[in-house]
């Protein structure tokens, strides 16, 4: 940027985004000075490098509105974990599965895990009963990722949320406001 600039020639590109061409770096600040802007080296691999006349401070600013407004927008996918025993009653595992249909419809992933105690480790397929049955309860909310799966004193399973099914239902809803739109023309 402006000096700390030590090449003898640099490509110029002015303001509105327009080449200047190949000038040498003491002409090219000096057209910076003049129009009250910053001489930046936007490609120093290139040769000659290529450098832009803008103002820095400005740009800098912009980047870091841009920056802040794709964060505001973006969604992190979280990993919510549904626990549950392998005495668990029918209703009680219905709930469950509403609880982890919410976490899907938000976009998190779930992971189910049936806990074993004592004894019931000599069962894992009481577990594996409970993991299919609550897969098959959550198919239209999310994707098997990672099928049930033994660990020490624990059976897990992990589902995705169904994206493109978000996005065909907000898709369907503005077909139907542009069709009422239509009709009230």
């Amino acid at each position: 940027m402006n000096e700390r600039i030590r090449i003898r020639e640099v490509r110029l590109i002015d303001e509105n985004g327009a080449q200047v061409g190949i000038v040498q770096t003491r002409d090219a600040l000096e057209m910076a000075r003049e129009r009250g802007l910053d001489l930046v080296e936007v490609a120093p691999n290139a040769i000659p490098p290529v450098c832009r006349l803008m103002d820095y401070g400005k740009f800098r600013y912009e980047q870091s509105r841009k920056d802040r407004e794709s964060r505001r927008h973006q969604h992190v996918v979280e990993l919510k974990e549904v626990r549950i025993r392998p005495k668990i009653d029918d209703h009680d595992l219905e709930t469950k599965g509403r609880q982890a249909a919410k976490f899907l419809d938000g976009g998190d992933k779930v992971k189910l895990t049936v806990l074993f105690r004592g004894r019931e480790m000599a069962h894992p397929d009481i577990g594996k009963a409970l993991l299919d049955q609550l897969a098959d309860q959550l198919r239209p909310h999310g994707a098997l990722e990672q099928t049930p799966k033994l660990e020490g004193r624990s059976m897990t399973m992990i589902m995705n949320p169904l994206r493109q099914k978000q996005g065909q239902q907000e898709r369907e809803a503005g077909q139907r406001r542009g069709e009422a739109e239509a009709q009230d023309a």
